[in-house]
């Protein structure tokens, strides 16, 4: 009777784990292979536009994935890039909305005056944050353009991946 109380008890422990490792195989996880088609898209885009951008794609820790400096693009753009991914991938809302609210939009004040001088925030477009449902895995930050069109070149991005992250 003693030695079968420690095996039920190790069997437990074993499903224990077992439901914690597939519990962890849910959560969805932004791969580096959906980052590259991310990327890729973005750079068709601004190829047939005749932009030069620099593409950054980052995971839920802001870490670096992908990163895609086209011929001529500004080198200076190159940290902003990463920085709006950065960004993107910290906060569940883009760039833009970080602009319209250390600055305002359409004429009204600012709703968080002092919030471009926070540490991280970078605020104008071009950094989306990447959904897979409901759940932010990263980011994606394009500079190089003006900002709008930064802005689109990363939305091409997600748009390429769409049905991956669904």
């Amino acid at each position: 009777m003693s030695r079968a109380i420690p095996r039920r008890l190790a069997a437990l422990s074993l499903l224990g784990a077992l439901a914690s490792a597939q519990a962890l195989e849910r959560v969805p996880l932004l791969d580096l292979d959906t980052a590259r088609r991310m990327a890729a898209a973005c750079e068709a885009l601004a190829q047939h536009k005749g932009w030069r951008m620099n593409i950054a794609v980052v995971d839920a820790g802001a870490h670096l994935l992908v990163f895609t400096r086209m011929d001529r693009a500004p080198i200076g753009s190159v940290e902003v890039a990463l920085r709006k991914a950065g960004f993107s991938a910290r906060f569940p809302f883009s760039t833009r909305y970080a602009e319209e609210l250390a600055y305002g939009r359409a004429g009204q004040p600012p709703a968080v005056p002092g919030v471009a001088q926070v540490p991280g925030v970078v605020p104008f477009a071009g950094g989306l944050p990447v959904l897979a449902g409901t759940v932010q895995v990263g980011g994606i930050g394009v500079s190089g353009g003006l900002p709008d069109e930064d802005e689109q070149c990363a939305a091409a991005g997600l748009a390429a991946v769409k049905s991956a992250l669904d």
